[in-house]
This record gives structure tokens, C-alpha cells and sequence, in this order.
């Protein structure tokens, strides 16, 4: 269980290699029209995408299912949509979606459907990690996540996070 391991703490090169790796995969795939971040977590990581690949266009969304910072932190029974209208017009758009990290997928699958609401008519996503251990799904990891950092089994802390 995830609760049972020690986290892992990732730094700013480890971020950094991953952020690359999938810049090269998106890059090979072709580039979106407009990026857009999980709030807070993913935004780090669009941002980062966006000089990467180029793409100016940077919009956010707050989808939250885990309740607080903490290690190991309790999450919501779904994931918790704030404001959906920031995302703003997304008609005929090539979305790329970034999150830091997916647990369950639920994130995902939740903001996927919020782009398609708003017009795109592409949706791809991205994150840097998957927590196997959160991971509840049917569908392996690599059926819902189009471009992958890499795989772990506990808890992540990201650069960007303060410690706990």
C-alpha cells in the first residue's frame, strides 16, 4: 500500500531529464496547439513542456482530488472540479493535458472531459509520474497516460512541493 512507503523525492534534474523525455515523445507526435496544467501540480511541468515545445499558449484548471498536502494524503471520493471556465474556448483546438502526477487517474480522466466540453477537439495527455500503488483502474497506466515519465510505486515529492 502506498501509505507503507517511504516517498520518494525527486529533484530539479530528475524533473528536468523527464520534462525532455517527454517533450521529445510529444515533439515526434506533433505539437498542440495549447497546453493546459492541473492546478497546482501539473502547472509546473506544462510550463516547463511550453519552452520545450515552443507552444505559447498555457491555460490552467484547479481539479483536485487529494484533500491536503501531506504525505500519503487522503483523497476525495471524486475529483473536485473549481471553476471549469477558466479553461476558457478550446473550439478545434490540439490540447495537450500536464499533470505532475496520476494516482488513481481519476484526474485525468475527470479533465479530459472537461477539454472535450470546451471545444477541443484533440485531447493528449501527459504527466512525469504514475503512482502504480495508487493505481485502480482497469485500463493499465499507459491506456489513459499518451506521454510517460516513468512508473513508481510510493508517494512523490516534487522540487516545487515544501516539505511536509
Amino acid at each position: 500500500m502506498a501509505g507503507d512507503q517511504t516517498p520518494i523525492v525527486l529533484t530539479w534534474p530528475d524533473v528536468t531529464k523527464t520534462v525532455n523525455t517527454i517533450a521529445g515523445q510529444v515533439r515526434a507526435d506533433r505539437l498542440p496547439d495549447v497546453l493546459v496544467g492541473v492546478l497546482r501540480g501539473g502547472l509546473v511541468p506544462a510550463v516547463l513542456l511550453s519552452h520545450h515545445l515552443g507552444v505559447r499558449e498555457v491555460r490552467a484548471v484547479e481539479v483536485a482530488h487529494t484533500l491536503d498536502d501531506t504525505v500519503n494524503a487522503d483523497k476525495s471520493d471524486t475529483p473536485q472540479v473549481v471553476n471549469p471556465a477558466a479553461l476558457g474556448d478550446l473550439k478545434g483546438k490540439d490540447v495537450l493535458l500536464v499533470d505532475d502526477i496520476a494516482g488513481s487517474g481519476d484526474t485525468l480522466v475527470c479533465t479530459v472531459g472537461l477539454l472535450h466540453d470546451a471545444g477541443a477537439t484533440r485531447v493528449r495527455t501527459a504527466v512525469l509520474t504514475v503512482n502504480r500503488a495508487n493505481w485502480h483502474r482497469p485500463q493499465s497506466p499507459t491506456d489513459v497516460v499518451r506521454y510517460l515519465g516513468h512508473h513508481v510505486d510510493s508517494w512523490v515529492i516534487f522540487p516545487w512541493e515544501a516539505p511536509a
